[in-house]
């Protein structure tokens, strides 16, 4: 019997799952002091009752609240202005409600509120990178889509968009929330736009995390377990009708969880790795560069996989992956690797996903993309693809 390969899990929040979860955010909220910034994205969240339950709940509970709104991905400059509009105001805690945006703009400013400095002090790959040393203001994560998993994650992503643009992320363990707060309830406004690019990117980071090098038994239980849930539950949430949506807008949930613990602890792959650059340059939603690039990359991993590393772990999970996303054991290997990119494919035309071109990326663009996309993720593929197998992945989706 083989030895258990060493492996060491990074911190992860205090998690309360559920329908209804979102009723005891205040009563969380009080326990960390009785002063709030809170910060959501720019409309959704606010057109709902639980908006106006959370503000009497605040009251209620004494907790006197501002807050700030981010509309799109956050940006270094936008931090700072918040930490600069904030610093002064003796908050106990950060509360971070929304969309993956929302959540990394919280992560970012509860990091800095207490030190003053700059993100781009700390920025990956942009900055001096000078060490975080904390403090951070407490954190409390409450995502109301189901896609990026950052409730579970020390990352914030902050972009910068143009010709010199990046993606680039603040992270330190310090920066994990102190409890994340999913309530699948929340989803029931998310438009079916948004479910399925968030979607997308779940499943991806899932099916990344689960074919990362640097995977292990426990991420590889915690993947599968996701991904399970995402296959049963995922299209019942994305149409959003009938008995099965709010089962399903809790199986999708708890897949975009199970997502974030995963990449916390493993890295993700190629799709990630292109993200980023085609993120910084054009104006192209996280979610939707994940969904429209699953199937292709997908593709291109495994040829790769095949011709140079035919005897690698990754093949035979993503056989399993197959599997499972069928509903039925395949007799033989290279028809499970065939059906797989087969699905993704079948759910990028369901999903209406468009192409990379709609944002005007083309062929000349590649090789700058290609460039950039050697970044943290694409270090943890299963294998490392040479500058044309992942040009070709972005050409299939132009």
């Amino acid at each position: 019997m083989a030895a258990i390969d060493p492996f060491v899990i990074a911190r992860l929040p205090r998690i309360v799952f559920g329908a209804g979860a979102a009723a005891s955010i205040a009563d969380h909220a009080a326990a960390f002091g009785g002063r709030a910034l809170i910060v959501t994205g720019a409309r959704s969240f606010r057109a709902t009752p639980s908006w106006r339950r959370l503000r009497e709940g605040l009251e209620g509970n004494g907790v006197d609240w501002e807050t700030f709104t981010v509309d799109g991905e956050p940006s270094p400059d936008l931090i700072d202005e918040a930490v600069a509009q904030f610093r002064d105001g003796g908050y106990d805690l950060v509360l971070g409600i929304g969309g993956g945006s929302a959540m990394d703009a919280a992560k970012a400013i509860a990091g800095l509120l207490r030190t003053g400095n700059s993100v781009i002090d700390h920025l990956e790959g942009v900055g001096p990178e000078i060490p975080y040393q904390g403090p951070a203001v407490p954190f409390i994560a409450v995502p109301t889509t189901a896609g990026t998993g950052s409730e579970a994650t020390k990352n914030a992503v902050l972009s910068r968009h143009g010709e010199e643009g990046f993606k680039k992320s603040f992270r330190d363990e310090a920066l994990v929330a102190k409890l994340a707060i999913v309530d699948p309830a929340l989803l029931e406004s998310c438009p079916p736009t948004v479910l399925a690019a968030n979607g997308m990117d779940a499943f991806t980071q899932l099916l990344e995390s689960f074919v990362s090098i640097r995977a292990n038994p426990l991420t590889e239980a915690l993947a599968w377990s996701g991904m399970e849930a995402f296959g049963k539950g995922f299209f019942a949430a994305w149409q959003g009708k009938g008995e099965n949506a709010a089962a399903g807008r809790s199986r999708i949930a708890y897949a975009s969880l199970m997502s974030g613990i995963c990449l916390a602890q493993t890295g993700l792959g190629s799709v990630h790795g292109l993200a980023s650059p085609l993120g910084a340059f054009f104006p192209i939603p996280h979610g939707v560069v994940c969904g429209t690039l699953a199937a292709e990359a997908s593709e291109v991993n495994i040829a790769a996989l095949l011709e140079r590393e035919p005897d690698n772990p990754a093949l035979d999970k993503y056989r399993r992956v197959a599997s499972l996303l069928a509903g039925r054991a395949f007799a033989d290997r290279d028809e499970a690797l065939d059906d797989l990119v087969k699905t993704l494919r079948m759910w990028t035309e369901k999903l209406s996903l468009p192409r990379l071109g709609a944002y005007g990326v083309n062929e000349a663009h590649i090789d700058k993309v290609v460039a950039g996309s050697r970044g943290s993720s694409m270090k943890t593929n299963p294998i490392v693809l040479a500058d044309g197998e992942v040009a070709e992945i972005v050409s299939r989706r132009l």
